[in-house]
């Protein structure tokens, strides 16, 4: 990597993020897409007049808006290749060429600010071969300084281009990003980093540990920069050497066994383990909210091993004690137990880091989660409960039980299937054209007529149902338009005459109250079903939250024994008025 003696403090000492930040894009790290692109649009001419880098903080946007500069104006015609400092690169890459002009948008947002940039594009560089002006955190720009710089962005004179930087794109208005060509920088993963750190430390003949490298790289949280301040951080700190213990020191992490014996702890059910060693932690200086997020980490680290055990080895930022630990616990806890601790502690962290006392809140997390460590999972739970002596059956029960703790915590949930009792098979029948209420409820729900399809279900007790006749009672509160306007459809829809008529009382209770006092009958079967009772007696504090019947098992069409039984019942009643053509005749 070229450095640049220049720029140095009073002290001749520089910072690593300044001191190696990229001279050419050789040095960028993680952009490769990018160079790539470049590279041919250069080599061809196809140089566009606006350039959009949009990425984390960190990553390399204004490095990269700098190295852009300099390659448009490097040497007899424009190059990605640049192995020399040409007469504007040190200018240009220090930020004090009079032909690259770069702003921040932060402290410019104004209309008056663009104007200024549109009444300068006319003049030509004085030096370089290109005036190229560089605007960093671009969307911050108001609306109105968007506006003004459409119209020059789009059309600027030859002599003229513009990078942007942003790390917020979907602010940029898209008439700004569709006249620029875009580049989104890659968030470095974390095994990079460390390799790069690594080097920039033999450099500087620094002695560091590959432990704490691959800790400062996960820290950086895929920044450059922030690794490399870190770094430097740690440099200090050590007096010269960098060290896992003083990094996690410093930045308020324990060493990785340590988080591996807390996560056994946890995963055994050994809270009083748990709650010592988080104590000790703390007192070593390490923050709760980190404490559980490295836990966190950890607990994905081990379900990675799970599903993708050869990629997850791969990982060089992963310390060895993390990978001989992690293949030992992936192999004996549960995908089951490994998603639930990591519900658990994405809900932890958030509790506490916004509680005022973060060990107390993180104690009671981990009291939860070694709590949580012995409840069977759902498979578990049925097995168990199949397995302990039964009560004779008396009732069988065709429904699914949603169990809930009595803590109410996701964690304690489980779910059991009762396996309903074979129901006989219905004799065969001559099918009718129409011959129950249910089909005319979805002849309205497949013509999407929605109120009507309501309206039967809500208001409509059914008496008697054949093809081209209707017989019901209306409930309090229908309108009484309903059975003529139930007739007029009918007949639309089938081509055929609907008589509707409608009796003062008698029928079935409304669709709408039998489901409902269906749902309650099986709250109250599932509550005295054996099964059930063996698991509320398992769990103390647990209730039944939901019951869903199988769809096989659901409320089926009124039968023919039925509907001639209704008729016996209520023949000859002489309360019926026909609605329709037929009553019109009669």
């Amino acid at each position: 990597m070229v450095e640049i003696s220049s720029g140095a403090d009073a002290n001749g000492y520089r910072v690593l993020a300044r001191k190696y930040r990229p001279q050419t894009f050789a040095d960028l790290i993680g952009q490769e897409a990018m160079v790539r692109t470049l590279t041919h649009a250069f080599a061809s001419g196809r140089i566009a007049q606006g350039f959009m880098l949009t990425g984390v903080r960190g990553v390399g946007k204004t490095t990269t808006a700098r190295l852009i500069a300099r390659a448009l104006n490097y040497g007899d015609k424009p190059a990605i290749d640049m192995p020399t400092f040409g007469p504007h690169c040190e200018a240009i890459l220090e930020s004090r060429h009079m032909d690259v002009i770069e702003m921040d948008a932060a402290s410019n947002t104004g209309v008056d600010n663009m104007r200024e940039i549109i009444d300068s594009v006319r003049y030509a560089p004085v030096q370089a071969r290109y005036k190229v002006y560089i605007i960093d955190e671009v969307h911050m720009l108001s609306k109105s300084a968007f506006n003004a710089l459409l119209k020059t962005l789009e059309e600027p004179p030859p002599h003229v281009k513009f990078i942007f930087a942003t790390t917020e794109i979907n602010k940029v208005p898209v008439t700004i990003l569709s006249r620029c060509q875009r580049f989104d920088l890659k968030r470095l993963d974390a095994a990079l980093l460390a390799t790069h750190y690594g080097g920039i430390a033999v450099k500087e003949g620094v002695e560091a540990e590959p432990d704490a490298l691959a800790m400062i790289a996960r820290a950086a949280e895929g920044s450059a920069r922030d690794g490399l301040s870190l770094l430097d951080q740690a440099i200090a700190y050590g007096e010269g050497k960098v060290r896992a213990a003083d990094v996690g020191r410093m930045l308020g992490l324990m060493d990785r066994t340590r988080i591996i014996g807390l996560f056994r702890a946890v995963m055994s059910g050994d809270a009083a383990a748990a709650l010592h060693e988080i104590q000790h932690q703390y007192a070593d200086g390490g923050d709760p909210a980190t404490i559980l997020g490295d836990l966190a980490d950890y607990v994905h680290w081990v379900t990675r091993l799970k599903v993708v055990k050869a990629s997850a080895l791969a990982d060089t930022s992963r310390t060895e004690a993390e990978k001989t630990g992690g293949m030992a616990d992936a192999g004996r806890i549960s995908m089951a137990h490994l998603t639930r601790a990591w519900s658990m502690l994405l809900k932890g962290i958030r509790e506490t880091e916004l509680h005022a006392d973060p060990l107390m809140a993180a104690e009671m997390v981990l009291i939860r989660l070694a709590h949580a460590a012995d409840l069977p999972g759902g498979e578990e739970l049925a097995r168990l409960v199949k397995q302990a002596p039964q009560p004779e059956r008396i009732v069988p029960m065709p429904a699914r039980e949603l169990l809930r703790g009595g803590d109410g915590s996701a964690a304690s949930q489980s779910a059991l299937a009762v396996q309903p009792q074979p129901a006989p098979a219905p004799e065969p029948s001559q099918p009718q054209a129409f011959s129950s209420f249910r089909e005319i409820i979805a002849l309205a729900h497949d013509k999407r007529d929605l109120k009507l399809k309501s309206d039967l279900e809500s208001l409509v007790r059914p008496i008697r149902v054949s093809t081209g006749q209707f017989e019901l009672a209306l409930e309090p509160g229908a309108h009484p338009g309903l059975p003529g306007e139930i007739s007029r459809k009918l007949e639309a829809w089938t081509g055929i005459r609907w008589m509707v008529m409608v009796a003062k009382d008698g029928g079935d209770k409304p669709l709408l109250r039998q489901r409902q006092e269906n749902r309650d009958s099986l709250f109250i079967m599932a509550r005295e079903h054996p099964d059930v009772q063996a698991v509320l007696k398992r769990f103390p504090g647990a209730e039944i939250i939901d019951v869903k019947e199988p769809a096989a098992n659901m409320i089926s069409n009124m039968s023919e024994s039925d509907e001639e039984s209704r008729r016996d019942d209520e023949a000859g009643s002489g309360h019926a008025e026909p609605h329709g053509r037929d009553a019109d005749e009669t």
